[in-house]
């Protein structure tokens, strides 16, 4: 269903399925569509206490028809993660588009969160199928094992994936050890095993001011 043509575009083939996407983020389709303008956060009575919580703004359009859609936002390079009943914890502003056989949610993450300013949650997708999330420049996947636990710069991180507990590491800064001031106030560690997407930009961060 989902198809990549180059790196930037994603192209959705539809037999009468729905697909969720990023608001905006559809360039072009050919077939009959219908469109619907869905509320970011994640979904029932949760996700509305969890927009309410976290102000967040993401919107998102629910696409149903037969055809062909193509997906895009702002020439990020796109990643399909297939997902076979696990979950994929994923930066909101990351996740473009998802099948219809997935579920998003949110989940508390804390201090990360907070310090980005994109409040205090993290988008959840769950089920069985494939998700499309984005980055500035080329995604890296690192594998977190046992033996060796994975430390990230906040503004790099888009998403994980597997059994990885997180945490944060306050006052420690790759710039720090660099001998340049104005890093990242904290790191993220991650360790038990599976994956981590990160991108080869950092966004802004609050904390990167400080």
């Amino acid at each position: 269903m989902f198809r990549l043509q180059g790196s930037k575009v994603l192209a959705v083939d539809m037999t009468g399925d729905a697909v969720k996407a990023k608001n905006g983020s559809m360039v072009a389709y050919d077939g009959q569509m219908t469109f619907k303008k869905l509320s970011g956060g994640g979904e029932g009575i949760r996700g509305m206490v969890t927009r309410r919580l976290t102000g967040e703004q993401m919107t998102v359009m629910e696409v149903t028809g037969q055809g062909t859609c193509w997906f895009a936002d702002r020439a990020s390079e796109i990643n399909l993660v297939r997902l076979q009943g696990e979950t994929l914890y994923v930066e909101s502003s990351n996740l473009l588009a998802t099948e219809s056989g997935l579920r998003t949610g949110t989940s508390f993450t804390g201090l990360r969160g907070a310090t980005q300013g994109n409040g205090l949650f993290t988008t959840t997708v769950e089920g069985h199928g494939q998700a499309a999330i984005m980055s500035d420049g080329p995604a890296v996947v690192l594998r977190v094992s046992p033996q060796y636990p994975l430390t990230v710069d906040p503004g790099a991180y888009i998403a994980h994936q597997g059994a990885v507990r997180q945490s944060f590491q306050s006052g420690v800064t790759f710039r720090t050890f660099l001998g340049e001031g104005g890093g990242e106030a904290f790191q993220i560690r991650f360790e038990g095993d599976g994956l981590v997407y990160v991108q080869p930009s950092e966004r802004n961060t609050i904390a990167g001011d400080v």
